[in-house]
């Protein structure tokens, strides 16, 4: 099941799979950085990230999702457990 969810007025894309939420990175930053490249943004952190030994990049998934365009394309996908 994909749908949208929305902050502050951006729309960021998510799915739900194996009882969990997977939001997509890219639009993640988008909504909170206002980033024109949200994509170099998320390479540039994901790098820096990796250098300091944070794991965090390790939960990330690819899933399809719907494109902006429209198509189904692979997105990195972070999990939040909503029955935590």
């Amino acid at each position: 099941m994909d749908k949208l969810a929305l902050f502050e007025e951006k729309e960021i894309r998510r799915k739900w799979k194996d009882n969990d939420w997977y939001f997509s990175v890219i639009d993640v930053i988008y909504a909170l950085t206002d980033s024109v490249d949200a994509n170099a943004y998320w390479r540039k952190l994901k790098q820096r990230l990796i250098q300091e030994g944070n794991e965090s990049v390790t939960f990330c998934h690819s899933l399809k999702m719907t494109a902006k365009d429209g198509k189904d394309d692979r997105i990195i996908s972070y999990k939040i457990n909503i029955f935590v």
